[in-house]
């Protein structure tokens, strides 16, 4: 190979220029981002960054050493518009066009949003911008914030706006947060986090709408919706709930997941459904094509997480070079969540059918290790505050998994 280009300057697109050149590909090397951002680390906009104990060069996952040995053409601020129907060559939405004779798909997720009119004041926080922008306006003084969505974004950033000082209420539509994730023994237990933060919870219940002010209206709330009034801007004043309750809101975050980017794609021979499908070893139906981090459904499965973007390129980067499947990747679900001064950590595969036994600790501590078993095994292990035991046990986890051919 000649060419190869990662579409997607992401943690996992970073990650997988790393591996290309590790594992000796020495080649021309593209990298496409539609962020005019280099790579930044994701986890702490909705927490130091949000909350201001780290600025923006603190999240650069690279420094020019490193982005100088990588010897790579950086195409930044611009988006892929189609991969041609062979897999050779990406088009560009400024008319360029990469012909490649391998290619990367890293382009991860973004936000889901909310269905109506664009209303001052509602954001969502998937990348440094939305960031930037919640950080500035939660800095105009006390707001009445609201969260929708108590998964781990809308809970870290209920906590970030806690610690600063708002006021803020979490709706999340399920019975507890994280049911899917936890089961409801241990959902329970981390959605009391919330009380013991500072921050109103409500669940079981979806929203309806949001309902701005007029321009000028009357009902306009703090120094941010007045500076709204003042440049014409329509300003969020409240969430309705559908059970028909309104929650008064300056700021709303909203956080109900996110969508696959692949639009891109919808002209190639590649297999498209919640992600790019992928075999075991990242590789799509085209050899010469792989896909890793949010945007890759592999062996059937999307993993949103951390571990899942920096771990999946070695394998993928492995596979491509080789022009098939050599290696599958050994998953094992990883994710952690720090909300109200606790660390939340959990590894592995829980079954509604999973039973829980608490191993160290209790949840009247807020601090204790738990862990999930099925047919006399361990499937999967819950943290909180107890990182040592389950960083052991997670390693056990990992060493359970079988290494497929």
């Amino acid at each position: 190979m000649r060419t190869i280009t990662v579409v997607g300057a992401s943690l996992a697109g970073l990650y997988a220029a790393r591996e290309l050149r590790a594992q000796g590909y020495d080649g021309r090397l593209v990298i496409i981002g539609d962020e005019p951002h280099p790579p930044y680390d994701r986890p702490p906009l909705s927490k130091d960054f949000l909350t201001g104990k780290a600025d923006e060069a603190q999240l650069a996952l690279s420094d020019a050493e490193e982005t100088g040995e990588l010897a790579a053409e950086w195409m930044l601020g611009v988006r892929a518009r189609a991969l041609d129907p062979r897999g050779r060559t990406v088009l560009l939405e400024d008319g360029r066009t990469v012909a490649s004779d391998g290619v990367v798909i890293a382009t991860g997720a973004s936000a889901r949003r909310l269905p109506g009119a664009s209303l001052a004041g509602v954001h969502t926080l998937r990348t440094l911008d939305d960031a930037r922008a919640l950080r500035a306006r939660l800095a105009a003084g006390p707001q009445r914030v609201v969260v929708i969505g108590g998964g781990f974004i809308g809970a870290e950033t209920a906590s970030s706006c806690v610690a600063l000082g708002h006021e803020v209420t979490v709706v999340e539509a399920a019975p507890l947060p994280l049911l899917p994730q936890l089961g409801a023994d241990m959902a329970a237990v981390c959605a009391g986090l919330h009380a013991r933060g500072g921050a109103e919870l409500v669940t079981g219940t979806g929203v309806a709408a949001l309902h701005g002010d007029a321009a000028h209206g009357e009902a306009a709330h703090g120094h941010a919706a007045h500076q709204d009034a003042q440049h014409g801007e329509a300003s969020v004043r409240a969430v309705e709930l559908a059970d028909g309750r309104l929650l008064p809101a300056d700021v709303v975050v909203v956080g109900i997941g996110a969508t696959p980017n692949t639009g891109w794609l919808a002209g190639s021979t590649l297999a498209l459904g919640d992600g790019v499908l992928c075999d075991d070893g990242c590789v799509t139906g085209l050899p010469q094509v792989v896909a890793v981090g949010d945007v890759a459904r592999v062996g059937g499965t999307r993993a949103e997480h951390w571990t899942s973007a920096t771990e999946q390129p070695r394998v993928a980067v492995r596979n491509l070079l080789a022009g098939h499947t050599a290696e599958a990747v050994r998953p094992l679900p990883y994710f952690w969540s720090d909300q109200y001064g606790s660390r939340i950590q959990f590894a592995g595969r829980r079954r509604a059918e999973d039973t829980v036994r608490l191993l160290e600790g209790s949840p009247e501590e807020s601090s204790f290790l738990a862990a999930y078993e099925r047919d006399g095994h361990t499937t999967a292990v819950l943290a909180v505050d107890r990182p040592r035991p389950f960083m052991r046990m997670r390693r056990g986890l990992l060493a359970a998994v079988p290494v497929a051919a």
